[in-house]
């Protein structure tokens, strides 16, 4: 029995800037990067939760919402259910920021299910100029060599 099965890790679909493994790792430390992959029918958008900028971030944050025939490229972390509810408190879920979400993803060898986070009332705004730096090429450089090494 994997440790998926049995109940004591998920995966979870990570984008904007839980893409950042010292950001995730911080309040959750059993992440661990399980492969690179695709949301089909979704599009990374930025935005704020019913229009109020974060004060840690002064400006719009990464959601996704559906899109027929786009797609959302991101990281699967594999973590311990021990830090489900960091992952949730991280994401806002209490205050109704984000709401948790199955997803179906693929990647290069099979098609998983698993969570994430879509913003709820999100009201479209520029990306803060601390997600333009997670969103940096450098960070896309770094996704294709995760890509290569899957």
């Amino acid at each position: 029995v994997s440790d998926r099965q049995n109940g004591s890790t998920f995966l979870y679909f990570a984008y904007g800037s839980n893409l950042l493994k010292e950001r995730l790792q911080l309040k959750n430390p059993s992440a661990t990067v399980y492969c690179v992959a695709k949301l089909k029918d979704y599009k990374l958008v930025f935005g704020n939760h019913k229009g109020l900028a974060s004060q840690r971030w002064h400006g719009g944050v990464a959601t996704i919402e559906h899109s027929p025939g786009d797609e959302v490229w991101g990281i699967m972390w594999r973590m311990n259910m021990s830090d489900l509810e960091s992952l949730d408190r991280q994401e806002n879920v209490k205050m109704g920021t984000y709401s948790p979400v199955e997803v179906n993803v693929s990647t290069s060898r099979q098609d998983l299910s698993c969570r994430t986070y879509i913003m709820n009332s999100c009201v479209y705004a520029p990306p803060s100029p601390q997600y333009l730096q997670v969103q940096s090429p450098k960070c896309t450089v770094r996704i294709m060599q995760l890509v290569n090494d899957v």
